[in-house]
């Protein structure tokens, strides 16, 4: 199979060792989104060298006239660090022009709705016997690839509006400030294009992830409106296509995985703002390579605007290697890591008594996780980030040995707090934290509201202004200890 986002299919070796497998000839499979040159898709189907081939087609005289239109929007794009207009048109067209298999897009049917809503009920009257967590979907969506492009556009400018903007302050500040009045209309132009640019870098990316993902939550984090579990009855059929199982069981496997991360997302409520502000982190700590952009300001040509796009491309975001980054990105990967192993253990459980395919559906989908796709390399090439559970299997064993040795509501338990949860060193010794006491917060807040509450009693009506103050101090700690487990795991 081809160098499918995500990995679809099964690899020929363990994807972990993983990056060496993904150097194939960047024109196979009609895309070059797993080379290393051109990370965003951009190939012979895609006008070649020419970054803009996508937007503007094929550049026929009946094309110019549109062309230079958006040409002129680009150029007065005022708004934020990404020109998310642009990012979604890409992204819209990149659909609609298929997948390299030569498959459409196309509206979801009555009966592929009805087959998706009854997967999804299904698979979570199936997680009722192994998650104390109660369903998480408030409704369920079948969505063609561009209703999945409309839906998860503000979860990626969430993720990626951060280091945009750094690029933004970086291209100001990379002038002595004497000039930089000077060359304010340049820098406005710099601005806009660079807005451009990450635009269509993102809309390409995303377009292109749109022809693979099965449902809202493929990449670990929750790209759709929170409580409605959503697959892509097209995707899950390609999914299937080669595996030799049935389309049914294909369905309701992907169903399991969608209702599972739909639990725990409603279920935690810190867990949703604790990844994206994870990655909001990380990219804060990205350092821009200030000499290069000097390189690019100095020589800037508005004629030839595809030089910012070839310094998006080239390095010229690194993660600094400090103490502070190599821990936010050590949670991060924790995190996704936990996710992805509750995820795994979980449906595992619910499929393997029920779905004759259920073990090779696994590893097929552990594979994928492992081996990386467009999201992953749009977020490498733009901030040096991977969203790759590298230790999805660690996990998925902690997560069952914590099953064996505690039930379902002490397992579920540890996500009530993220000071609960198992930390990278965890992932190395699972034995010792599944055998290890864990503190109990909720008898810990039972404690202080009984002294704080034993205290009031004592204190004479004389110093009731005393007494407020004592409270409001309890309340203060409470909220200091709720501010505090916002850090997640690894603290």
């Amino acid at each position: 199979m081809s160098d499918t986002p995500f990995g679809f299919g099964l690899p020929p070796e363990e994807p972990e060792n993983g990056d060496e497998g993904k150097k194939k000839d960047p024109t196979e499979g009609g895309q070059s989104a797993g080379g290393t040159g051109n990370p965003f898709g951009f190939g012979a189907g895609a006008g070649g060298d020419n970054p803009f081939a996508a937007m503007f087609g094929a550049m026929n005289p009946n094309d110019l006239g549109a062309a230079f239109q958006q040409l002129g929007q680009m150029l007065s794009y005022e708004g934020g660090p990404v020109n998310w207009d642009m990012a979604k048109q890409i992204a819209r067209q990149t659909v609609s022009q298929g997948t390299p298999d030569g498959t459409k897009d196309a509206s979801v049917g009555p009966s592929e709705r009805t087959a998706v809503d009854e997967a999804l009920r299904l698979a979570d009257l199936w997680l009722d016997g192994v998650t104390s967590m109660p369903s998480g979907s408030v409704s369920t969506v079948a969505w063609s690839r561009a209703e999945w492009v409309e839906a998860t556009l503000p979860a990626w400018r969430q993720l990626v509006d951060p280091v945009a903007e750094r690029v933004g302050l970086a291209m100001g500040d990379v002038l002595p400030e004497e000039m930089q009045a000077m060359a304010g209309p340049l820098l406005g132009m710099m601005r806009s294009m660079g807005g451009a640019m990450f635009g269509q870098q993102i809309g390409q990316a995303v377009g292109v992830l749109a022809g693979e993902v099965t449902g809202s939550t493929d990449i670990g984090l929750p790209l759709g409106p929170a409580g409605k579990a959503a697959l892509l009855p097209l995707n899950v059929e390609r999914f299937g296509k080669d595996l030799s199982v049935s389309q049914d069981e294909v369905r309701l496997y992907l169903a399991l995985r969608e209702a599972a991360h739909q639990r725990l997302f409603a279920h935690v409520p810190w867990l949703r703002s604790h990844l994206f502000g994870a990655v909001d982190a990380y990219a804060r700590g990205i350092k821009v390579d200030t000499s290069k952009l000097e390189d690019v300001v100095g020589q800037f040509d508005p004629s030839q605007p595809e030089q910012l796009q070839d310094a998006l491309q080239q390095g010229m975001f690194q993660p600094e290697d400090t103490p502070e980054q190599k821990a936010s990105l050590a949670r991060l990967e924790t995190a996704l890591a936990l996710v992805e192993g509750w995820v795994d253990a979980v449906v595992h459980e619910a499929a393997k008594s029920r779905l004759t395919s259920a073990d090779a559906l696994r590893e097929t989908m552990r594979r994928r996780r492992a081996s990386g796709g467009p999201a992953e390399q749009t977020f490498a090439t733009l901030i040096g980030l991977q969203l790759r559970p590298r230790r999805l299997r660690d996990a998925s064993r902690l997560w069952a040995s914590l099953t064996d040795a505690r039930g379902l509501e002490g397992r579920d338990a540890l996500w009530e707090h993220p000071d609960m949860l198992p930390t990278a060193h965890d992932l190395d010794d699972p034995d010792g934290f599944v055998h290890r006491e864990q503190a109990d917060f909720s008898e810990l807040d039972k404690m202080l509201g009984e002294a704080a509450k034993g205290s009031g009693k004592d204190t004479p009506k004389a110093t009731d202004a005393g007494a407020e103050s004592e409270d409001k101090g309890d309340e203060g700690d409470g909220d200091a200890e709720g501010k505090g487990g916002k850090g997640g795991p690894g603290r």
